[in-house]
């Protein structure tokens, strides 16, 4: 199993548009061979800051999730300007 951080920092005014674009994000990712769970927390000192917890099985399976056209369909993240950065995403291995 392995557990993949996602970190994003979003544009002011933008959160409600993420955060309508994880649920989305959580439909597809529900659909995915492999998928555990997901969660997505927003950091109580910075309302921009926001994290995505999602458990996989294998990485092999989060990478197919990753390229997968359904995952690039629920996504646009430059057309709607939401990112204030590139997203950072690291691995744990358990």
């Amino acid at each position: 199993m392995v557990t993949i951080g996602m970190n994003y920092k979003i544009i002011p005014g933008k959160e409600e548009i993420f955060e309508n674009a994880f649920k989305s994000v959580i439909k597809v990712m529900n659909e995915m061979e492999g998928h555990t769970q997901s969660n997505l927390y927003k950091d109580v000192n910075d309302s921009h800051s926001y994290l995505i917890v999602s458990d996989w099985n294998s990485e092999e399976e989060y990478k197919a999730f990753i390229n997968s056209d359904k995952f690039a369909g629920v996504v646009d993240w430059g057309k709607e300007n939401i990112l204030a950065g590139r997203p950072s995403h690291t691995l744990y291995r358990q």
